[in-house]
């Protein structure tokens, strides 16, 4: 099982957990969801108590990664498989991404 926090303008908005590998979940941390001036992460993924759990990884999220040549030459330099994108994920952990949205190690 694999897991990343993911914070919305710094503050923890939830985890996104592979539990295997076409089983994924996000949950909206408790702290955020209890505070009404927070949005939502998107408009795909609504503010909710019960997790979000799909087969593949939600798009919202793959579509943080980067593209082409940039996502074959991090792939390459952080010796990921370019089609394990909870391991892309992971691999830009603490790095920018679009929008304020950054995704974290657990606990990190």
């Amino acid at each position: 099982m694999r897991t990343v926090d993911v914070y919305l303008d710094d503050r923890l908005a939830g985890r996104l957990t592979e539990r295997d590998r076409n089983d994924y979940e996000f949950a909206y941390n408790a702290q955020y969801l209890a505070d009404s001036e927070t949005p939502a992460i998107a408009l795909s993924m609504p503010k909710r108590e019960e997790p979000y759990r799909s087969s593949r990884i939600f798009p919202f999220f793959t579509n943080l990664l980067p593209e082409g040549s940039n996502r074959r030459a991090m792939c390459a330099y952080f010796k990921v498989d370019d089609n394990d994108f909870f391991g892309m994920l992971e691999m830009i952990c603490g790095k920018d991404c679009i929008g304020n949205v950054t995704l974290r190690k657990e606990g990190k």
